[in-house]
This record gives structure tokens, C-alpha cells and sequence, in this order.
């Protein structure tokens, strides 16, 4: 098991009662400069979302502005460019949060990436972007966060039927 979080704090106290907490702010700054896994060590964090919106923010940041250069160099589209800075963070979010993941036998310890919110109303295009998400991430502590609409109802049935982790 995972060794409990080393600081006193009402999130450790959280967590002794057998409640799991979760930041909503994926950015390479919390994951290059060691925030992350000082959340995950010492706080008992057990996930992370990425959402489009908390995402486009972090990427204001310098943190990402040589990446940028080089995929616009290499004559990437935006969504491309967009696509490869996430899925990059992504898997080092779920890289940290793995020994979670084992430890609790995948009760925690994810990541949850939000398809775009353009395909709510879009079943097919949902299951798609998920899907491709899913390959790109390539971790097993990846959920696939689809809207509950009524387009999305279907495609989360199909996802979960084919053995993909789905945040709701």
C-alpha cells in the first residue's frame, strides 16, 4: 500500500476517513517544478483533471513556450500543437499517480482528461476523441471525462462497454 502522506492536514484527515480528493488544475509547472508529487506524497492527493478551460490557461504560461516554437517550427496545426502539449502532461500526471493507482487497486490514482466540450452533442465524435485520447495517453490511470447529455449517454455506455475508464 501506499505509505500514508507524511503532513498532518484536514486533506490527510480527509483521506483517513476514506475520502479521496482531487485538484482540477493540470499544468506543467505543478509537474515540472515538483508540486504534483509533492501533493501526491505529502497531501494524499489521488487525481487530476485536465479540462480544456484550467488547460488554455496554463499555456499561457513560459513553461510551455519552447515546445510551442518547436512543433510551429515542424508546421503543426494548433490543434495538434494543443493535442501534444496535453497528452505530454497527461502522461507524466498519470506517471505520478500510479503507484496510487496500484496501490489502491485502481480505485484511485487517476487522471482525468475531458473530451472537448464542442462534442457534447455529438455521440460518434465523442467516442472518437475519447478513443484516440485513450490510445495517445496509452496509461491505464486515464479516465475519459464525457458529458452526460444525450449525446454523450450512448457514447458512455459504448466506452465503458469497451473497457474505457469514463469520469461522468
Amino acid at each position: 500500500m501506499t505509505t500514508a502522506p507524511k503532513v498532518d492536514t484536514p486533506l490527510n484527515q480527509l483521506l483517513a476517513c476514506g475520502q479521496s480528493y482531487w485538484l482540477d488544475n493540470l499544468s506543467r509547472h505543478m509537474i515540472a517544478g515538483g508540486e504534483l508529487k509533492k501533493w501526491i506524497r505529502d497531501h494524499g492527493l489521488r487525481g487530476i483533471t485536465a479540462n480544456p478551460t484550467t488547460f488554455r490557461e496554463a499555456l499561457t504560461s513560459p513553461d510551455y513556450d519552447r515546445q510551442i516554437e518547436s512543433l510551429t517550427r515542424e508546421g503543426r496545426s494548433t490543434k495538434d500543437i494543443y493535442e501534444t502539449l496535453l497528452i505530454h502532461d497527461v502522461q507524466q500526471a498519470c506517471d505520478l499517480l500510479h503507484d496510487v493507482y496500484r496501490d489502491t487497486d485502481g480505485l484511485d490514482g487517476y487522471v482525468s482528461l475531458e473530451v472537448s466540450p464542442h462534442l457534447a452533442h455529438d455521440t460518434d465524435a465523442t467516442m472518437a476523441e475519447a478513443r484516440r485520447y485513450v490510445e495517445r495517453v496509452n496509461r491505464p490511470n486515464l479516465y475519459m471525462k464525457v458529458p452526460a447529455t444525450d449525446a454523450g449517454i450512448p457514447a458512455i455506455e459504448q466506452l465503458l462497454f469497451e473497457g474505457i475508464a469514463v469520469n461522468i
